[in-house]
């Protein structure tokens, strides 16, 4: 087997030269060839993001079960959607919730601009750099202690995020869920998942309780339709303690970006959404746009 293709329990990785030995067939770094450490640098550097984005295409591929299926081979894997992981924690959905967000996920192709996310490579790079100004600017908060991250999705924050503090993150999509795990386990780190709507508040983990030091909001405002932002905007109030931070990241409108077809979205207006913060309790509010297809938001609870 070639040592840039297909799953290698041990290897040296490709970019630091670090001798590895994987923790079973699905880890991610025996796909890339990466070590956690250099995994982790994907977003900042085009040979590992390439890695990445390759590692995790062969493994779908490999992993991916046949439409003829027995049944006894879907209900096991059904069965591994409800496990949690060592590190992982996760609960059901809550029965009473907002309801605000019904789209799934976006996968990981939306991300990386693969597949048929691919818009042209003069838009795809300026995509994929606007992306790496996003993540540096995450990365340059001051995150700590309790995290939450409603609306995870597949975890592509997830592992920056769950380095800085205890992570909280929610999701209606449970597989793509699965991927944040996969993620978060890649890089051996720990955070809790819990599969529900990330408006619902539990007071079982404090999610309701004002707690948080810090909320990551990351492509979610926009499935709020306009008459319900100010809920939105008490719903994430509601889970910071006085003085926490909010960190909201969301798309502009570009005919090259926006969110997957299908997908209901709202682009509010940049003045609306800074109203609707403020009322509902916060302040020092800071928003900037990265260029053609996104915003930053940063704000701190009164």
């Amino acid at each position: 087997m070639s040592s840039t293709t297909g799953f290698r329990a041990r290897f040296d990785c490709l970019w630091c030269g670090t001798d590895w030995q994987t923790r079973g067939p699905d880890a991610l770094e025996g796909w890339a060839k990466l070590c956690p450490a250099c995994l982790g640098k994907a977003g900042t550097n085009p040979f590992l993001r390439g890695r990445l984005r390759d590692a995790l295409a062969a493994r779908s591929a490999a992993t991916r079960a046949p439409a003829t299926a027995p049944p006894a081979v879907a209900t096991e894997t059904a069965a591994a959607t409800e496990s949690v992981s060592p590190g992982v924690q996760a609960t059901r959905p809550a029965s009473a919730s907002l309801r605000l967000v019904r789209d799934p996920a976006f996968p990981d192709a939306w991300f990386l601009r693969r597949d048929s996310f691919e818009h042209g490579a003069v838009h795809d790079a300026a995509w994929q750099a606007e992306l790496d100004m996003v993540t540096r600017w995450l990365d340059g908060l001051p995150f700590g202690g309790r995290i939450d991250e409603p609306a995870a999705g597949v975890g592509f924050f997830s592992p920056l995020l769950a380095e800085r503090g205890e992570l909280h993150a929610s999701d209606v999509d449970s597989e793509a869920l699965d991927r944040a795990r996969d993620r978060l386990l890649a890089h051996r780190l720990r955070a809790h998942l819990h599969v529900r709507d990330p408006w619902a508040g539990d007071p079982s983990d404090g999610a309701a309780g004002g707690v948080a030091d810090a909320v990551v909001a990351a492509f979610l405002v926009g499935r709020v339709r306009g008459a319900g932002l100010d809920g939105a905007a008490t719903s994430l109030r509601a889970r910071l303690r006085s003085g926490g931070l909010l960190a909201m990241v969301d798309l502009r409108p570009d005919q090259a970006g926006g969110p997957p077809p299908g997908t209901t979205w709202t682009y509010h207006a940049e003045e609306v959404l800074e109203a609707a913060l403020v009322r509902a309790g916060f302040e020092a509010l800071e928003l900037r746009e990265t260029g053609r297809f996104f915003l930053t938001l940063r704000a701190v609870a009164r």
